[in-house]
C-alpha cells in the first residue's frame, strides 16, 4: 500500500508529459509551430535552432511536419465527378486532386480516383522593358511561391532542354 502511494506522489511531482509534444530522439518540449516560406507548417525540437547562414539545423534536428488542411474546391473531377480538392505538397508544390483519390501505405497504391492536375506557374505582365532586347517583362510567380521578372520573349525547349530567347532575369526578394 505504501509503494502504490509513492507512485502517486511521484506521478504527481513529474507528470507525464504529451508525446506530441515532445521530441522523440532527446525527450525535450517542441516549439510552437512554425511556418516556411512555402506555407507548409512544422515544429521543431527545442534543443534545435535552423542556422540560415548554413542552412543546417544546431542540436536536435528533429522536426515533426504538421498536416495542412486540404482545401475543398468549387469544381468537380472530370473523371468521376466528385468535389476537387487543392492540396500543397511539402515542397511546396499545389495541386487540385479528386477528393475520393487516396493512398494505400501498406500496398504502396494509389486508391480511388487518380485525376491530379498540378499548378504551375503565375505569369503577370508588367509594364517595364528588357534591359537586354528592350521587349516587355514579366513576373513568374512559381507554385512554391519564389518570384522573379524575365523577359517575355524568354523560354524552354523541352526537346533540346535548353533555354531559348532571351536569357534575362531576376530573382525577386519575397
Amino acid at each position: 500500500m505504501r509503494n502504490l502511494q509513492h507512485r502517486q506522489n511521484v506521478l504527481q511531482l513529474w507528470p507525464m508529459q504529451n508525446t506530441q509534444d515532445t521530441c522523440p530522439v532527446c525527450h525535450s518540449a517542441l516549439n510552437d509551430p512554425e511556418e516556411t516560406r512555402t506555407g507548409k507548417k512544422l515544429q521543431r525540437c527545442s534543443k534545435g535552432v535552423w542556422n540560415p547562414q548554413t542552412h543546417q539545423t544546431e542540436g536536435c534536428s528533429y522536426v515533426k511536419w504538421l498536416e495542412t488542411p486540404v482545401e475543398t474546391l468549387d469544381e468537380k473531377c472530370p473523371t468521376c465527378g466528385a468535389p476537387l480538392v487543392l492540396q500543397v505538397t511539402r515542397t511546396g508544390k499545389k495541386m487540385k486532386k479528386c477528393s475520393t483519390s487516396g493512398w494505400d501505405r501498406d500496398n504502396r497504391v494509389a486508391t480511388g480516383c487518380t485525376y491530379i492536375e498540378w499548378l504551375g506557374n503565375e505569369v503577370k505582365e508588367l509594364d517595364e522593358d528588357c534591359p537586354l532586347c528592350d521587349e516587355k517583362l514579366v513576373q513568374v510567380t512559381t507554385s512554391s511561391g519564389k518570384k522573379m521578372k524575365k523577359c517575355s520573349t524568354s523560354g524552354w525547349n523541352s526537346d533540346l532542354k535548353q533555354a531559348t530567347g532571351c536569357t534575362y532575369i531576376q530573382w525577386m526578394k519575397n
